[in-house]
C-alpha cells in the first residue's frame, strides 16, 4: 500500500476554510464544466468542505459524485453543505489519492483541485487517478503556481511571504509551483491525450482585497502553516508578524492587485 510522504501545509484553520468555501465549479473548475454530462459518475479528490463537489453534483443530476478527502473531520462540513443544497446524488468518504479504494474503471471523471501540490509523489497519484477512471473518461487537475503569483505594490515583506511559504511547503514534501508541472506529470503518469491550459484568480476590488489579505494575514499567524514555519525553523514569531502585517498593509492599498496563476490539465484516458 503506498504511503504518503508529504504533510498538508495549510491544515483546516478557519482562515484556510475561508478560502476553500469560496471555491465553486465556476471559479475553480471552469475548464472541466463543459465536458460534464448529466449521467456521469464523478470522483472529487481532496474535496475539503465540499463546495466544488456540490456544484459538480448539481451539474450531473442523473449521475453520482463521490467526494473524498484524507482529513475525516472536514467531511462533516461537506455533508452539511450538500444537505443544505438538497443534493441527494453526492456522498463523501475518507481516501488517500495514492491508494484509492475503488475498482479500476469506476468513474467517468476524476477531479482534483489544489491537491497535487501537497502530495509527495504527484505522478503516482495521477496513475492512481487514471486507474479508477473509465476508458474514454477524463482526469481533470488544477493547481496554483506560487512562484508565478504576482501583485502590486511590491512590498518587501510580501516577497518574504512568498519565499517563506515555498520553503515551508517543500519542507513538508510538497511542490508549491505545481501548476507549471501538471502537463509533465500527466505525461509521466502515462496519459497521451493531455490538454493543458491556465487560468487565474484576481483580487482587486476593496472587498476582494480585504478578504484575500485578511485570510493570509490570519493564516500566517494561526494556521498549521504557521506552526510548521515555526517548528521547522523557517521563521520566528517576529518574522511571521511582519509578514502578516504586510498582508494587511497590502490589502488596505486602493491600488493593490493580486493574481494567482493556475495550471490545468484535462487528461483523456
Amino acid at each position: 500500500m503506498p504511503e504518503e510522504t508529504a504533510v498538508y501545509t495549510h491544515g483546516h484553520h478557519e482562515s484556510v476554510l475561508r478560502s476553500h468555501t469560496w471555491r465553486t465549479a465556476a471559479n475553480s473548475a471552469a475548464y472541466l464544466v463543459g465536458s460534464l454530462k448529466p449521467h456521469m459518475a464523478v470522483l472529487d479528490i481532496g474535496c475539503g468542505p465540499g463546495t466544488i463537489t456540490a456544484d459538480l453534483a448539481a451539474l450531473v443530476p442523473d449521475g453520482r459524485v463521490t467526494g473524498v478527502d484524507s482529513a475525516p473531520g472536514i467531511l462533516d462540513q461537506a455533508r452539511a453543505h450538500a444537505a443544505e443544497r438538497g443534493l441527494d446524488n453526492v456522498e463523501f468518504a475518507v481516501a488517500d489519492v495514492h491508494d484509492l479504494d475503488y475498482p479500476d474503471d469506476s468513474f467517468c471523471v476524476v477531479h482534483a483541485h489544489q491537491v497535487l501540490q501537497h502530495v509527495g509523489d504527484p505522478v503516482r497519484a495521477l496513475r492512481e487517478m487514471r486507474r479508477v477512471c473509465k476508458p474514454g473518461g477524463i482526469v481533470a487537475v488544477r493547481d496554483a503556481d506560487y512562484e508565478a503569483m504576482t501583485w502590486y505594490p511590491q512590498l518587501p515583506a510580501m516577497d518574504d511571504w512568498l519565499d517563506l511559504y515555498r520553503r515551508v511547503a517543500r519542507a513538508n514534501g510538497g511542490e508549491p509551483d505545481a501548476g507549471r508541472r501538471l502537463k509533465s506529470w500527466a505525461l509521466a503518469a502515462g496519459f497521451t491525450d493531455v490538454t493543458a491550459t491556465a487560468d487565474t484568480w484576481c483580487y482587486s476590488t476593496e472587498e476582494e482585497r480585504a478578504w484575500w489579505s485578511g485570510l493570509w494575514a490570519d493564516r500566517t499567524l494561526a494556521s498549521a502553516y504557521a506552526d510548521r514555519a515555526l517548528e521547522g525553523g523557517h521563521a520566528d514569531a517576529e518574522r511571521l508578524h511582519a509578514v502578516s502585517a504586510a498582508w494587511r498593509e497590502w490589502g488596505a492599498r486602493e491600488d493593490a492587485w493580486f493574481a494567482v496563476l493556475h495550471g490545468e490539465v484535462l487528461c483523456r484516458k
